[in-house]
């Protein structure tokens, strides 16, 4: 039976705090949720955020019996729009106990709010954009989700194709163990590579260095993945933004970068998984959390490569595959701790990178979904 509720505006400090602490009551009993740092999901509601010079957002709960039993932000991304050059909107942030009459709600709700801005088209699970988090897992419940990867109850993607949504596309997650070496050809890519004039290094992590192949990674990142399907350009700032957040996580011998008489052709962009000690910190990394976070991460056994890329000019050199060689054997290094990588995220119909992960004998270990809806 599901008690009365209603869905209404975030308004005041205790509505946001209510929004915040949502996911605590829905996950309570799931022992694969990683929860995620308080201040980090905070700070995207804050003036201060960027998307607010290109965008608009409204935060929504639904609240029963004075307690948060759902939640969900819409927004409109003017980025977006501009570069599909149709009324596209976003709904992100969802979280909802297993009522489906109140995932409705907030789902109708979002619409709602979406029409009344002329917007004709609704898409998510995204978070205002898909450099945030995105996605709704659909296969690949039985593990914690890597570092920066969603997760969700099974329930979720159960209740938005209840409530008339259909899917837009699929993204995969590539499992792939390192305790055997990769084919042949990858070493042999990384021979050809070097012979025509490549060089590789790992990224700079202190100082004046990892500012410069930053903003030098930044405008390759841009150019790379330009035609990303929904993804909307980000301004160096908030590029260089996210990068600080990162560097103290980095570990360079997973991080690697091709250069052509200096200049950045290629990258492996590889990080710890450091959901392992995040999910020790209950959200919070305060003066104890902090303390358990170090402890923990100790105990950090896999990593997420979270991008592999080259300009197009250099994929003929065997860039790509020279670089996940490096990537992979840096992470197979007696020293290391790694025993397994995941490659996520791939897009369904990204053949190309597919076909190369998968000659690496990676296999999918995930698969998670965007929905979209018409109004």
């Amino acid at each position: 039976m599901v008690h009365p509720f209603v869905v209404r505006p975030v308004a005041t400090a205790a509505d946001q705090q209510a929004f915040l602490a949502l996911p605590k009551r829905v996950y309570q009993d799931d022992p694969y949720w990683v929860p995620p740092l308080t201040e980090s999901v905070a700070k995207q509601f804050l003036p201060t955020n960027p998307f607010f010079e290109y965008g608009e957002l409204q935060q929504f709960i639904a609240v029963s019996a004075g307690e948060p039993v759902g939640r969900i932000v819409a927004a409109v991304n003017r980025r977006l729009i501009d570069r599909e050059q149709q009324a596209v909107g976003l709904v992100g942030f969802f979280e909802c106990m297993p009522q489906f009459e109140v995932a409705e709600a907030l789902f109708e709700t979002a619409l709602g709010w979406l029409r009344d801005r002329g917007m004709t088209l609704a898409r998510g699970p995204i978070d205002l954009s898909t450099h945030n988090s995105c996605f709704f897992l659909i296969d690949g419940f039985d593990s914690p989700p890597m570092v920066m990867m969603p997760y969700n109850p099974p329930y979720y993607p159960e209740f938005i194709e209840k409530a008339g949504w259909h899917k837009a596309k699929d993204a995969y997650a590539y499992s792939f163990p390192l305790d055997r070496p990769l084919p042949s050809k990858f070493e042999r890519a990384y021979q050809v590579a070097r012979k025509a004039g490549i060089t590789f290094r790992p990224i700079h992590t202190q100082g004046e260095g990892f500012e410069q192949d930053c903003r030098t990674f930044y405008q390759l990142f841009t150019q790379t993945f330009a035609h990303n399907w929904s993804s909307s350009e980000r301004t160096e700032a908030e590029f260089m933004a996210e990068a600080k957040e990162l560097q103290s996580l980095i570990d360079p011998d997973v991080f690697i970068i091709a250069e052509d008489q200096q200049q950045m052709v290629g990258f492996f962009m590889g990080l710890p998984d450091y959901n392992i000690p995040l999910k020790r910190v209950n959200g919070r990394l305060n003066g104890l959390g902090l303390l358990k976070f170090l402890w923990f991460r100790r105990q950090i056994d896999q990593g997420r490569v979270i991008a592999i890329a080259s300009l197009p000019e250099y994929r003929r050199k065997m860039v790509p595959l020279a670089l996940i060689y490096l990537g992979m054997e840096g992470g197979r290094q007696k020293h290391k701790p790694y025993r397994r990588a995941e490659l996520s995220w791939v897009w369904e119909d990204n053949m190309p990178s597919r076909r190369i992960i998968e000659a690496a004998a990676a296999t999918i270990d995930k698969t998670y979904r965007i929905y979209e809806k018409a109004f």
